[in-house]
C-alpha cells in the first residue's frame, strides 16, 4: 500500500468513527444537559420571584435581545471547536453593517446587502489566511483585525451614524405572534443557521474535519486532512453568519452605527463557553451556543425585573463563565487520564 492510499485510508477511518459518534457528541451530557439544566432553572427562579418574567411580552422580548449574540456567537463556535478565537467578530459585524446602511441611504439595498457580505467574507477570508496559510496565533490576528476593522468603520463613516428606513433592511425585526409572543424573522433565522450548522459539524464530513483540526491539529495532518483549507473555510463561513447578524442588529436598532456593539467579541465568548463549547478545540456545538446566549440573556433580563444593579448582573455573569470554564478543564483532565 502507498503512503498515499494509507493516509487516505486513515481518513476514511476517522470520518467513519467521528460520523458514528456524531449525534452523541451533540448530545453528551457535559454539553447540552449541564446550560439547559441552568437555563431552565433560571427560568424557574424568575418567574417565582418576578410578576412580570413569565408572560409573552418579556419571553419575546428575551428571544429578540438574544438574537444578534446569538446568531454572532454561531461563527465563534466554529473557530473556538478549532481551537482558535476571534476577537473581531463585533467589529466585522459592525462594519457590515455601517458598509450597507450608508450604501443603502440612496442606492439599492438589495445590492448594500451583497457589497456587505462582500466585506464581511474579505475580512474573514484575511483572518483565515493569517492563521492557517502564516501560522499565526488567531488570538494576535483577530486582536490586530478588530482595530483595524473598527477604525475602518469609523472612517468610512467619517463617525457618523446612519439612519435605516429600507424594508428589506428592517426585516428580520417582523414576524407573526403566536400565543402573544412575537417571533421575529431574525429569531427564525438564528434558530435556522443553528440547526443547519449542527447538522454540518455533527453529520458531514465538513464537521468530523473541524472536530478533528480542533482536537489536534498535528494527528489531523498525519491523517491527511488538510488543515488549512479547514481553518481558512471556517473563519470565511463565520463572517458569513457575522453578515446576518449585521442584517438583524439593523432590524434591532435601525441605525448604521459605527460604534455599536462594542462588548460583543466577549458576550460571544461568554455565550460559547457557558453553552459547553471547550476553549481548547474539538468538543463542543452550537445548540450548546444557542442555550448559552439565552441564558446570559434570561440573567440580565431576570435580575434587572428583580431590581437588581447591572454591576451584580456583571459579577454574576463572570462567575458563570468561570464556572463553565473550570468545569470544561476538569472534564478534559478526566479524559486524558
Amino acid at each position: 500500500m502507498t503512503a498515499t492510499a494509507a493516509r487516505d485510508a486513515d481518513v476514511a477511518a476517522l470520518e467513519q468513527e467521528a460520523s458514528r459518534t456524531s449525534g452523541l457528541r451533540a448530545l453528551a451530557t457535559h454539553q447540552i444537559s449541564g446550560p439547559l439544566a441552568a437555563l431552565l432553572l433560571a427560568v424557574v427562579v424568575f418567574s417565582l420571584s418576578t410578576s412580570t418574567f413569565f408572560n409573552s411580552e418579556n419571553l419575546s422580548l428575551i428571544a429578540q435581545q438574544s438574537v444578534v449574540v446569538g446568531t454572532l456567537a454561531l461563527g465563534q463556535t466554529l473557530i473556538i471547536l478549532t481551537s482558535g478565537i476571534d476577537l473581531a467578530t463585533g467589529a466585522i459585524m459592525v462594519l457590515g453593517s455601517v458598509v450597507i446602511g450608508r450604501l443603502a441611504v440612496d442606492g439599492n439595498p438589495a445590492l448594500a446587502l451583497l457589497v456587505g457580505l462582500a466585506v464581511c467574507v474579505a475580512v474573514g477570508t484575511l483572518n483565515g489566511v493569517l492563521v492557517s496559510f502564516l501560522r499565526l496565533p488567531p488570538f494576535i490576528v483577530t486582536l490586530g483585525v478588530m482595530s483595524v476593522v473598527a477604525a475602518s468603520a469609523r472612517l468610512f463613516t467619517d463617525s457618523q451614524s446612519y439612519p435605516v428606513t429600507s424594508d428589506l433592511l428592517t426585516a428580520l425585526n417582523l414576524g407573526p405572534t403566536v400565543g402573544g409572543v412575537t417571533i421575529t424573522y431574525g429569531v427564525m433565522l438564528w434558530v435556522a443557521l443553528t440547526a443547519v450548522l449542527a447538522y454540518a459539524l455533527t453529520q458531514t464530513s465538513w464537521g468530523v474535519r473541524v472536530y478533528a483540526v480542533g482536537d489536534n491539529h498535528k494527528a489531523a495532518e498525519l491523517a491527511g486532512i488538510k488543515v488549512r483549507r479547514v481553518l481558512l473555510s471556517v473563519y470565511v463561513v463565520a463572517a458569513v453568519i457575522y453578515l446576518f447578524a449585521a442584517w438583524q442588529a439593523l432590524g434591532r436598532t435601525p441605525t448604521a452605527d459605527p460604534s455599536g456593539y462594542p462588548t460583543a467579541n466577549l458576550d460571544t465568548i461568554t455565550a460559547v463557553v457557558i453553552g459547553g463549547t471547550s476553549l481548547f478545540g474539538g468538543r463542543g456545538g452550537v445548540i450548546g451556543t444557542l442555550i448559552g446566549a439565552l441564558i446570559v440573556t434570561v440573567l440580565q433580563n431576570g435580575l434587572t425585573q428583580a431590581g437588581i444593579d447591572s454591576l451584580y448582573q456583571q459579577v454574576a455573569t463572570g462567575v458563570l463563565v468561570v464556572i463553565a470554564v473550570g468545569v470544561d478543564h476538569l472534564v478534559r483532565r478526566r479524559q486524558t487520564r
